[in-house]
């Protein structure tokens, strides 16, 4: 074990004493050259963009929703120790399960964000 820990040691201070160099400035007549190329290429990728933004947001609405699922758990469980004389067993177990998988839809919500950025919509 104390050898994977100065292995792990080893390669972190490698990875931080290997910075790589700074980027220097470029001269402005260069800027200035470049820059209406560059304006054009924005204008060229806005839609893109745009849609890649509202995408994004209705993968965090899906990731809000799966987390206010979360709520689920202490409500099943309140539910299925303090109703069960008036039936409220059953109903308070389901909405326990849904407290239970809402981390996980969760998680691969957050996993799947970068293809919702994209427009692949997965359904789950």
């Amino acid at each position: 074990m104390r050898r994977y820990l100065n292995i792990l040691f080893l390669v972190l201070a490698l990875s931080v004493a290997c910075v790589p160099n700074r980027v220097q400035a470029m001269d402005p007549v260069t800027i200035a050259i470049l820059a209406p190329i560059a304006i054009k290429a924005a204008q060229a990728a806005r839609p893109y963009i745009v849609r890649g933004l509202i995408n994004l947001g209705k993968g965090f609405v899906k990731i809000l929703k799966s987390a206010f699922g979360l709520v689920f758990l202490p409500y099943g469980l309140g539910k299925m120790m303090f109703a069960w004389p008036w039936g409220g067993f059953r109903s308070g177990f389901i909405y326990t399960l849904k407290g239970l998988i809402a981390p996980f839809k969760m998680l691969f919500h957050t996993l799947l964000l970068p293809l919702y950025m994209v427009g692949l919509e997965i359904n789950a």
